[in-house]
């Protein structure tokens, strides 16, 4: 009685261990969730950078302008101030008078534009401006002055002088210099905006990696699990271990799920209230549907549904298509049995990732050529890399890694051949599997 007493506390002790996170999973799971944090602050850079620029354009925008109106406004004044001299008619004052009150008022809203915290090269330019307008505006005052006490000699004079005309070009020329100061800026700000949008997909192209390695240790531990609970458990026990990987499995894929949608959620309330952010928001969006739509694609169908190969391709290349990742796709219709859809998934997102990460998508202007067809009972799909003139393409490696070994693992599911082989511009993969058969 007690060996019998000590034989179910060694079983149930031993199910408990089974059942314990290992020290790998957790890892794992560290790293997902730095993955996340890291994707989550690149997201958040992405938009404060986006706003930076809007703010810069918007600030530029209203220097440049009020910086033309305050040229506009001595011209004006000049040209009444002119008009008065020659022909003594107040009525040429009105101008005169309208262009002193707008270069004012211009003046006081470009030093609120500007604020008061400014280095020390446009400090120096809007001391400059002031000064300068204010003495073409005292040369122009003294014209008028002049010609009010009928001293038109005196004004002939001064206006033949220098005085005016070096002020305005002075004007003029420090106005440029200000405003190609304000130019410069602005072009650093959409520099940094378009840095911080190109970091975005690498870095969720690289987050779906992780979670699908996470995926593919969580379906390891289930697999080794129910090995261990069949060897020391009857066929009702094995039973229940199985349902149990299944639903660990499923759990899993279930929190993957919610890391996708915490990660849309936290991309659209960055931008909450902002109206200006919420075309970058949108395509960040999309580029996370599309993630979401190539993890599922992955995840297979049920054994007696089918998949097309089509639909299979086209969700798993989705998140990475551009206008500088050029795909081709071409081929009739190949409908697959529903087993195949996780093996012919899986290779598909291993030679995806390959060809973003070292292959003709690592560089722009690379295309990617899937075709495929049918021959009685067999499908063949052929998979061509062709790099862009110049670039770098990946040679044969060294060694197996992980890569290699579940496209072996595939190979043996779909019951076919995986071909690899490394050309002048790519790799190129050639599948050969028939559509029934393979392995359970």
């Amino acid at each position: 009685m007690q060996k019998e007493n000590d034989s179910e506390n060694a079983a149930v002790r031993l199910r408990w261990w089974q059942r314990a996170p290992r020290i790998p999973t957790l890892a794992l799971f560290a790293v997902v969730a730095l993955a996340l944090l890291g994707t989550f602050s690149l997201i958040l850079a992405t938009v404060e950078a986006e706003r930076t620029q809007r703010q810069q354009a918007a600030r530029t925008s209203a220097i440049l302008e009020s910086l033309d109106q305050i040229v506009r406004a001595a011209m004006s004044g000049e040209t009444g101030q002119r008009g008065y001299f020659i022909t003594s008619d107040t009525r040429y004052l009105a101008p005169y008078r309208e262009g002193q009150q707008r270069y004012a008022a211009e003046m006081a809203q470009l030093r609120r534009q500007m604020g008061n915290d400014l280095p020390s090269d446009q400090a120096e330019l809007m001391a400059e401006i002031a000064r300068l307008g204010d003495a073409k505006w005292a040369e122009m005052a003294g014209v008028i002055e002049l010609v009010d006490q009928r001293r038109i000699p005196d004004a002939h004079a001064r206006v033949l002088s220098d005085e005016g005309q070096l002020a305005m070009n002075g004007l003029r020329r420090a106005v440029a210099k200000l405003e190609d100061i304000e130019r410069v800026r602005l072009s650093q700000a959409v520099q940094q905006a378009s840095q911080a949008e190109g970091r975005i997909l690498p870095s969720l192209a690289a987050l779906f990696v992780v979670i699908v390695c996470a995926l593919a240790l969580g379906l390891w531990q289930a697999i080794r699990t129910a090995e261990a609970e069949a060897l020391a458990a009857n066929a009702s026990v094995i039973a229940e271990a199985r349902d149990r990987a299944d639903i660990l499995a499923k759990e899993l894929n279930h929190r993957v799920k919610n890391l996708f949608a915490v990660i849309l959620a936290i991309v659209k309330m960055s931008a909450r209230g902002d109206k200006a952010a919420a075309p970058a928001v949108d395509r960040i969006a999309k580029r996370i549907h599309a993630l979401v739509t190539a993890h599922e694609v992955t995840q297979g169908t049920g054994k007696d549904q089918t998949v097309d190969f089509a639909d299979l391709i086209g969700k798993a290349i989705a998140p990475y298509r551009s206008s500088s990742e050029k795909c081709e796709l071409d081929g009739g219709e190949l409908v697959l049995p529903g087993k195949h859809a996780v093996p012919l998934g899986l290779v598909l997102h291993e030679l995806v990732t390959n060809a973003v990460k070292y292959g003709a998508w690592a560089q722009p202007g690379g295309l990617v050529r899937v075709g495929w067809s049918r021959d009685g009972n067999r499908a063949r799909v052929l998979w061509e890399e062709i790099a862009a003139e110049g670039a770098t393409v990946l040679t044969e490696p060294g060694g197996e890694g992980f890569g290699s070994a579940l496209i072996r693992s595939s190979e043996r599911q779909l019951g076919g051949t995986i071909v690899r082989r490394f050309a002048e511009r790519g790799i190129v993969v050639e599948m050969d599997f028939a559509l029934e058969g393979g392995e359970g």
